[in-house]
């Protein structure tokens, strides 16, 4: 009796993959069919570029659209008025798509390949949220279309993250138990090629120095001032000669968002904003503190007041092995991206303006090896990474060579070469998301590596337990 039915089981499984295969052909012509819907949505969200935490309309437009699909949407996730969850389907698996939509500041630019932006000083999809949010709502609609008609079981949640962007609103969402019960994590991010990674990222902690001095005649009395922009100076002097003595990997970056009024007065008020990474969360952390002692000898050489809020704290990305080899069968699967001679020509003229030699356009095309190794950015999808197996893709929607956070960039992800890449991230994560679903192997399989990747570590976040999510930081 047990050999029968283990060999019916084994029929079944056999028989239901075989129809899963025809369905994610079905489903690939399907996303080529309704691409175009997506791409101008994508374009939509790049028009009115906004900042962290105040992404009001890109996400009721993204919410809009869920809800009109039939996703259960809940609004102001974790207190945070652009947060959101919306979710079709019951019971497990629960399968996670991250979604982002926050712009930069000053990187507005017209979709062209000469510097032109379209407000001075305004912000702009530098990084392509525009592009991520819009691929991930493709994909989490595609899968739930497929679910329903094949009655397939299971949870598919579409995650609205705000300000990705030094913001860390995956954290907050996290800390107020979102994620408490997904099983799997999918998410991608634009660049200039196409790969599942595996690939670390760079912890982060982040923070406003403040200080306050006494103001006076900068020449009729300056010895009777205090002045907080001393303080900074000496602040960054010893940041500055930090570098020599910190680990080469480190990255430390900051700016003076206010240093007085008038020259003439001696700056009651001066403030640092400064990032600090390492690919390693603990080193880090003797890092930091020894920016702090930075900032404190600051306020004792000026006699001034030093007071400082943390903004951010970040993990590194935890990489999932399973995950990344699914993505990557399914990245190949779906192919890369091919340029018209307008694109070709339009990449070809964005690459002169970055002054170095790049590669030539035909690289987009092509499906890297999963990358190994550290990248040198940041992101909140690390914390999710470090509770929740997470696959990580990157496609090609900015020209071979283009680096995020650039003009460049901006324009990219508004015209047709950024929604090219875009579609590519769609397709591959709806792919993965099926395969998810209907085999139960996947899920433990990325379970499995993620307990090998963390090796007994324990994940806290430097962010204190109270430490409201900073909606003004910009």
């Amino acid at each position: 009796m047990r050999k029968t039915k283990i060999s019916v089981f084994v029929f079944v499984l056999i028989a239901f993959r075989a129809v899963a295969a025809d369905d994610r052909d079905a489903t690939l012509r399907s996303m080529d069919a309704q691409a175009k819907r997506y791409k101008d949505l994508s374009r939509r969200i790049w028009d009115m570029p906004e900042l962290g935490y105040k992404e009001t309309q890109s996400a009721a437009l993204l919410e809009a659209e869920l809800r009109g699909a039939g996703f259960r949407v809940q609004d102001a996730v974790a207190q945070i008025p652009t947060a959101f969850i919306a979710e079709w389907g019951r019971g497990k698996p629960v399968i996670a798509i991250l979604g982002e939509y926050d712009a930069l500041p000053g990187l507005s630019q017209d979709a062209v390949p000469e510097r032109k932006p379209l407000l001075d000083g305004g912000p702009g999809h530098g990084c392509g949220h525009n592009l991520l949010g819009t691929a991930a709502l493709f994909a989490a609609v595609t899968v739930k279309d497929w679910m329903s008609a094949n009655q397939i079981a299971g949870t598919v949640r579409y995650y609205g993250t705000p300000a990705e962007e030094g913001g860390d609103g995956k954290f907050y969402m996290l800390r107020a138990g979102a994620f408490k019960d997904v099983d799997v994590v999918l998410s991608w991010h634009p660049g200039d090629g196409n790969v599942a990674t595996r690939q670390s990222t760079l912890a982060i902690i982040a923070a406003k120095f403040r200080y306050h001095g006494k103001p006076s005649h900068a020449a009729v009395a300056p010895e009777a001032g205090r002045s907080a922009l001393d303080a900074v100076m000496v602040m960054s002097h010893a940041v500055e000669l930090l570098r020599e003595h910190v680990p080469e990997t480190t990255r430390i970056h900051y700016i003076i968002t206010n240093g007085g009024q008038a020259p003439n007065i001696v700056p009651e008020f001066a403030e640092v904003f400064l990032y600090a990474r390492h690919p390693s969360m603990p080193v880090l952390d003797g890092i930091w503190e020894r920016i702090q002692k930075c900032a404190e000898a600051g306020a004792l050489a000026t006699e001034t007041k030093l007071e400082t809020e943390l903004i951010n704290s970040s993990y590194d990305t935890l990489p999932n092995d399973a995950l990344s080899a699914l993505v990557d069968r399914n990245l190949r699967r779906v192919g890369g991206v091919e340029y018209t001679p307008e694109e070709r020509e339009f990449a070809t003229a964005i690459q002169k303006t970055m002054g170095a030699q790049t590669p030539p356009p035909e690289r987009a095309a092509a499906i890297d090896n999963p990358r190994e190794g550290v990248w040198s950015a940041s992101t909140d999808v690390g914390d999710i990474s470090w509770n929740i197996p997470t696959a990580q893709l990157t496609t090609a929607t900015f020209a071979p060579g283009i680096p995020p956070h650039t003009w460049q960039s901006t324009a990219c992800a508004g015209m047709s070469i950024g929604q090219k890449g875009m579609v590519v991230a769609a397709k591959t994560i709806a792919l993965t998301a099926m395969d998810l679903f209907t085999d139960p192997a996947q899920v433990r399989a990325a379970r499995d590596s993620f307990e090998k990747r963390l090796g007994g570590r324990v994940y806290k976040s430097r962010i204190p337990d109270t430490h409201p999510a900073p909606l003004n930081y910009r």
